[in-house]
């Protein structure tokens, strides 16, 4: 099997493979998103760079970690997806432009998920 180099915060790559399992999940969301948003491109897969991505959205703690976050996953799908090649690899490249924009435009609640302490909450009338 060949090597391929990708982009992490070194926190990544010293945290424990057990704790990694529980602290990141896939490229889906979970439940029926994770049907949605499998962890594979037309079979080749991107599982590795959707839990670097769900690291450092863990991780994060600012809106300039969310997007580096983004970008990192961006990168990563592309660097898995130029390494295996193939003829699907340009339908691989637009459904890795459609996952990123996905997490760029509607991933901020799941970024932001546990971030906020219990007595920054209030309740209101809206």
């Amino acid at each position: 099997m060949e090597k391929l180099k990708l982009y992490a915060p070194k926190a990544y790559w010293t945290t424990p493979e057990d704790e990694l399992k529980k602290m990141t999940g896939g490229c889906g969301p979970g439940g029926i998103g994770d049907w949605l948003v499998p962890d594979t491109m037309y079979g080749l897969s991107v599982f590795k760079a959707c839990q670097i991505h769900d690291f450092m959205y863990a991780m994060g703690e600012t809106n300039d970690d969310k997007e580096e976050a983004d970008r990192a996953f961006k990168n990563n799908l592309i660097r898995i997806i130029r390494h295996h090649g193939g003829i699907l690899k340009s339908l691989r490249i637009i459904r890795a432009h459609t996952y990123y924009l996905s997490v760029k435009w509607f991933g901020g609640p799941a970024f932001w998920d546990n971030k906020n302490k219990d007595d920054e909450f209030r309740t209101v009338t809206v």
